[in-house]
C-alpha cells in the first residue's frame, strides 16, 4: 500500500492537480446544501411528515455511478430536520445523530422519493426517520433517522 498516495488524495480532494483542489475555496457559502438539494421538489408536506422526490443528477454519483452515500445522508438531514419544523419542533438546532442503512442503489436519472416522518417532537429533543424508494417500483434504497437537540433554550 502506497500510503503517500493515500495522504495526496485525502490532502488534495481527490485531486493531484493543486489547481483543481484550490478552487474549493472560491465556492459560494452553504454551496454543497444546494449542490446536494438542487431538483429535490416537495410532493406533500403535512405537519410531521414531508415527502419529497428527485432524478438522481449525475453530479451525486459514487465512484460506482449511484447515488453517494454522502449525499444521501444529507438529505436524511435536511429532509429529516423539514419533517422537525413541519410539526412545530423548533426552527433552530444542532444534530445529534444521524444514521443512514444503505439497502440498494439508485442510479443517475432514476426517479426517487424521500419520506420522512417525524418520531418524537419534545421541547429539547426532536428526532425524524427517513425513507428513500425507488418512485417506479417503491424499492426501499436506504432508511435514516434524524436527531436534533434545539439550541433555543
Amino acid at each position: 500500500m502506497d500510503l503517500e498516495s493515500v495522504r495526496r488524495y485525502i490532502e488534495k480532494g481527490g485531486h493531484e492537480d493543486d489547481k483543481k483542489a484550490s478552487n474549493i475555496e472560491k465556492m459560494p457559502p452553504r454551496f454543497f446544501e444546494r449542490f446536494v438539494m438542487e431538483g429535490l421538489h416537495i410532493d406533500l408536506i403535512e405537519p410531521g411528515r414531508v415527502v419529497c422526490s428527485m432524478k438522481v443528477p449525475p453530479r451525486l454519483l459514487n465512484g460506482s455511478d449511484y447515488l453517494h452515500g454522502g449525499a444521501a445522508a444529507m438529505l436524511v438531514d435536511v429532509v429529516g430536520t423539514s419533517a422537525l419544523i413541519s410539526a412545530g419542533v423548533f426552527l433552530t438546532g444542532v444534530s445529534v445523530e444521524i444514521n443512514v442503512s444503505y439497502l440498494d442503489a439508485a442510479y443517475a436519472d432514476e426517479e426517487i422519493e424521500i419520506e420522512a416522518k417525524v418520531l418524537r417532537s419534545g421541547k429539547a429533543i426532536g428526532a425524524a426517520s427517513v425513507e428513500f424508494r425507488k418512485k417506479k417500483t417503491g424499492t426501499i434504497i436506504a432508511q435514516g433517522r434524524h436527531t436534533k437537540v434545539s439550541t433555543c433554550f
